[in-house]
């Protein structure tokens, strides 16, 4: 066992070590670390491309574009009537004699066809084990004829401490118990909103005797708990008695655009809601 974090009296520190250590922060995978213009592509013309500012992280190795600058990676041409994918990688690379490792921008041409271009091939390789060359793609160049097309990223920028702090919070978010929005019912339901999730619970009392028409609106959803999308009807309640006959052969409730509706043919002076849940 080796002291990394602390004072031995000689230089020590590995940058394999910290980027054992930066891969157990941030993950062994490759990602822009939030900061500056997030390494954002930016096409200068179909033979120069600028990625301005940011930092990336790839197995534990950090590299950057500074602050308020931005890097030029130059482009080859396309073929007429042909259509291409570039690779843009950032490589490291370490010298065997001098130890001495290195990142920069590299440009993998990829073969010109008539259809369906493939991404070219990269060098993957893996730091922790010592390789001397190990690619992180970081954008594909689209062309068609001579023309640019297309800059796809492929890293994603990683969340930061305040972001998944946030994050976090909203999860756990608890709006209590809400009531909706109706006022000629004298029972309504009752909404609480837990992070994601809308559990709803209560029932429904009629004050005009239980007369209703089909797809009748009752009142509105609480602000905010609206449900995801699921087809015609966004979110069914579950009915567990109404006018006191079998669940759900007399009437059903539903809930769609953020309103409640109930549909059916006939009376009721009383609908008890089972609880149920949905995602919002």
């Amino acid at each position: 066992m080796k002291i990394v974090s602390g004072r031995t009296g000689s230089p020590h520190v590995t940058s394999q070590q910290f980027r054992q250590m930066l891969e157990g922060i941030i993950g062994q995978g490759s990602y822009i670390i939030t900061s500056g213009e997030n390494l954002k592509p930016e096409l200068s013309s179909n033979n120069l491309m600028k990625i301005r500012s940011g930092m990336m992280a790839h197995h534990g190795c950090i590299s950057c574009v500074d602050i308020g600058t931005y890097d030029e990676v130059t482009l080859t041409n396309g073929s007429q009537g042909m259509k291409r994918i570039d690779l843009i990688v950032n490589r490291y690379t370490r010298n065997a004699e001098t130890e001495v490792e290195n990142c920069s921008w590299k440009v993998i041409q990829g073969t010109p066809v008539a259809s369906n271009p493939a991404v070219p091939a990269y060098t993957s390789g893996n730091l922790q084990n010592g390789d001397l060359v190990d690619d992180c793609p970081a954008f594909e160049v689209h062309y068609d004829g001579i023309n640019v097309t297309e800059v796809k990223s492929l890293l994603s920028v990683a969340d930061g401490l305040s972001e998944l702090s946030s994050n976090l919070e909203s999860i756990s978010a608890d709006s209590g118990w809400q009531y909706m929005t109706a006022s000629n019912l004298s029972e309504k339901l009752k909404f609480r909103k837990v992070g994601h999730t809308v559990y709803v619970a209560g029932s429904l009392r009629f004050s005009d005797n239980g007369k209703f028409a089909n797809d009748q609106a009752l009142g509105s959803v609480p602000s905010g708990m609206t449900p995801n999308g699921y087809d015609d009807f966004e979110s069914l309640i579950p009915i567990a008695m109404h006018n006191g006959g079998p669940a759900g052969t007399q009437a059903r409730i539903y809930i769609k655009n953020g309103v409640v509706y109930i549909v059916g043919t006939d009376s009721a002076s009383f609908v008890m809601v089972a609880a149920t849940a949905y995602f919002s």
